[in-house]
């Protein structure tokens, strides 16, 4: 017994643990680069290949982690991270297998999907986007961080940088919507959030930026679909939210499942070396997504075996669940398909982050019961996240100032979503505690005051097919259908809506009808919801449609029939409470879209910045012209704009100016503009400045996003708001992929929304 118990120490001073005091102090040891190859030069073939296996948590339970048999691989070395372990009690049990069982004591990787918070929970990535706010967004992810760390996780797989334009995509939920320049600032704001720039610290996470490449552009909308697109679209439109992430420092990257150029990202050399290392000079690791590897079978790509090689030789260093890796490597070895050589690298980027974790100095750093206990879901964190959400709300239809509500009469609140509890998170919420999130109802008669009577009826399920619902209320997010006719649940609710001065109808999409696997060929509110909502318009009484979504919908009737709409998306575990905060004017909204809303799926994909064909339609009251590039059917335009988004208040913008009408590479340009709040309420105004290249070697869009600033401004007030356009702002990659200005003229448009006219001009000069 005394001799095992002097060779567990010998193995501990090795790396320098300690028994004594392993949460407390760490333990110091030499400079990353000597440590990580001293370290390799003791580990065996199978040890190396070990680190670059990922699986899932699988059966481990607290109090079992020793028998589960993921235990029996982190004993043997087999192991280099686990994901989706949820608790400082389990991560501390499993991190003891690694580093008090395994022969060279090297410490796990724990990952998790933490995507929009962890207990508390913010907007869905979409939703946070229509902030405008950068210090918002960054300060979410500091407080996911800080929670996820304290349960004991130090690796989360977002952010999800993809660009989207085509809202029948379940994962545009997930991403900061179609525009590459708003996309990059919301990249480089995540990873700030996440990392701090420190990831010693132990309220840090290592960030993981997904999925690369292009996963948001799938044929027909249908996830996991292939993807096919020019380079010169590429560079310019899906790969700067990636750059933007690798340029903030982000520790890791995902591999998306789609192909690109004909070869599967997770096997595309090309993508994963020539442009991220190559070119961008990322220094991180490498992660497949889910399987990843494993599918490029399916692809057509080969067996196993040759997959894993074509993987590793592609630049993956880390394979997700697949065990591919694990179980080929070593032959591909022998067989001299792969190399040491590539397989050192890929443990020596693996084992560069843990210690950049501080995980040899101190395994156990995350895995404070103390912080957990303490720094969870705590009240001043959902107070941020309340006004974080409240924020993210867009204003898309006020009538007649039917909004603010007066916090006084009679409130009926209507509909699936009024009393959805579970549904509130959104999806991908993996951490979050869905009972302990606040419903609509909950916060309209908690926002509202003893003075306001709320009253409350279903009025319909989410869909008159059950067997749809079910699959839209996956992971737990239930809707609790009523077993009542339809006919029983509109009775009941016309009865209260009788007796109400205004109707707030809560409908939409469910959690689950967006993200991962939930594409949609039809984009408009269920059926049974539309019918519910003419029945209440029928009453006479003002309604508010409160609408939940993780897409844009097609809201064609509704925009035409109801006379307010507030877009909530899904807005966190506080949502209840910061949607009636907006309903009852604690808060002016204050969210612009990211996302177009078009007004017919035909007219998917849509997004504002696009290029000019060589027969533009001419009028713009949406009349067809022959032979002009529109439909016969429906208008060209969308219904609601990208950056579009109303307020309480309204803004004028005036005296737009331009510093000069010259400017040679080397200088600067000042835009400037006059807003003022021109309403009866205090309110926030995103500013937008937009460029057109009016003439290039190759065809430019119409409106580029190059700018934007968030304002407050109280009622009457005027602000003067500035923008600084250099070179870099007029760059783009050009038919030999170069990166450039060209010489000419340009546009700048500066307005409240993608459509706005308000412009100056300039020439770029040599």
């Amino acid at each position: 017994m005394k001799i095992k118990l002097i060779i567990l120490l010998i193995g501990f001073s090795l790396f320098g643990y300690s028994q004594k005091k392993t949460t407390k102090k760490a333990i110091k040891i030499k400079p990353k680069t000597e440590f990580v190859a001293e370290l390799l030069s003791k580990m065996t073939l199978e040890e190396k290949i070990g680190q670059l296996n990922l699986p899932t948590s699988g059966d481990i339970t607290t109090g079992a982690a020793n028998s589960s048999n993921v235990a029996k691989n982190i004993e043997e070395g087999k192991v280099g991270g686990l994901f989706n372990i949820k608790s400082v009690q389990k991560i501390k049990e499993v991190q003891k297998i690694a580093v008090e069982k395994s022969r060279l004591k090297i410490p796990l990787l724990f990952g998790m999907d933490v995507i929009h918070g962890y207990e508390t929970t913010f907007p869905i990535p979409l939703g946070l986007s229509c902030t405008w706010d950068m210090k918002l967004i960054e300060r979410s992810a500091q407080i996911a961080a800080q929670e996820a760390s304290a349960d004991g996780i130090n690796w989360t797989f977002s952010p999800m940088v993809d660009v989207s334009r085509d809202p029948r995509w379940g994962r545009v939920s997930e991403g900061s919507g179609e525009d590459p320049f708003l996309g990059s600032q919301i990249a480089k704001a995540m990873v700030n959030g996440y990392q701090q720039n420190d990831l010693s610290k132990n309220n840090t996470l290592l960030s993981c930026v997904k999925h690369f490449a292009l996963y948001g552009a799938p044929d027909a909308g249908r996830d996991y679909n292939t993807v096919d697109m020019s380079r010169i679209k590429m560079y310019n439109d899906y790969f700067p939210p990636y750059k933007a992430a690798i340029d903030a420092g982000v520790g890791s990257v995902m591999a998306s499942f789609n192909e690109v150029d004909g070869i599967p990202a997770t096997g595309n050399k090309w993508l994963m070396t020539d442009v991220l290392r190559k070119q961008w000079g990322f220094d991180g690791f490498v992660v497949t997504d889910y399987t990843g590897i494993n599918e490029m079978v399916d692809h057509g790509m080969g067996d196993l075996q040759t997959v894993s090689a074509l993987a590793l030789n592609a630049g993956i260093e880390m394979d997700m669940v697949g065990e591919g890796f694990l179980t080929t490597l070593k032959k591909s070895v022998e067989e001299g398909k792969v190399s040491v050589e590539q397989i050192d690298n890929a443990a020596r980027l693996i084992l560069n982050a843990k210690y950049d974790l501080g995980l040899f100095h101190d395994p156990y750093k995350y895995c404070d019961e103390t912080r957990a206990k303490t720094e969870i879901f705590t009240k001043s964190h959902r107070a941020e996240a309340r006004a974080i959400s409240a924020q993210s709300l867009v204003l898309l239809k006020n009538n007649n100032q039917l909004l603010p509500l007066k916090k006084s009469g009679t409130v009926a609140v209507i509909g699936p979503l009024a009393d959805a509890t579970e549904n509130m998170a959104g999806t991908w919420s993996v951490a979050t505690n869905m009972d302990k999130s606040i419903s609509l109802i909950a916060g309209i008669r908690e926002v509202a005051g003893t003075a306001t009577k709320v009253l409350y009826a279903k009025g319909s399920n989410l869909d008159y097919d059950a067997a749809f619902e079910e699959k839209a209320t996956m992971f737990g997010k239930t809707l609790h259908r009523d077993s009542r006719t339809s006919e029983e649940l509109l009775a009941e609710a016309l009865k209260i809506a009788n007796q109400s001065d205004v109707i707030v109808a809560a409908l939409g999409e469910s959690a689950e009808m967006s993200g991962e696997s939930s594409s949609r060929t039809n984009l408009e509110i269920p059926q049974a919801q539309k019918d519910l909502l003419e029945a209440l318009l029928k009453t006479g009484k003002p309604v508010v449609l409160v609408l939940f979504t993780g897409r844009p919908l097609v809201l064609v009737q509704e925009n035409a029939t109801v006379p307010a709409i507030l877009n909530a998306w899904f807005a966190g575990s506080e949502a209840g409470t910061a949607i009636a905060d907006v309903l009852f004017g604690n808060q002016n909204p204050s969210g612009k879209l990211t996302a177009t809303f078009p007004r017919s799926v035909g007219q998917v994909p849509i997004y504002y910045n696009q290029k000019n064909t060589g027969r533009p339609l001419v009028n713009k009251e949406g009349k067809f012209e022959k032979f002009r590039s529109n439909y016969i059917d429906e208008r060209n335009e969308p219904l609601y704009p990208f950056g579009f988004g109303l307020s309480y208040t309204t803004f004028g913008y005036s005296n737009v100016k331009i510093s000069s009408d010259k400017m040679k590479r080397t200088e600067k340009l000042i835009v400037s503009v006059d807003v003022t709040n021109t309403g009866t309420f205090d309110g926030k105004e995103v500013v937008q400045l937009y460029i057109r290249d009016l003439v290039g070697t190759v065809t430019r869009p119409l409106k580029e996003l190059k700018g934007f600033q968030k304002i407050a401004l109280k009622k009457g007030e005027m602000q003067t708001v500035k923008f600084e356009i250099s070179e870099e702002e007029l760059k783009f990659y050009n038919s030999e992929l170069m990166f450039n200005a060209e010489l000419g003229t340009f546009h700048v448009f500066v307005g409240t929304d993608s459509t706005t006219e308000n412009k100056v001009s300039f020439e770029l000069i040599k």
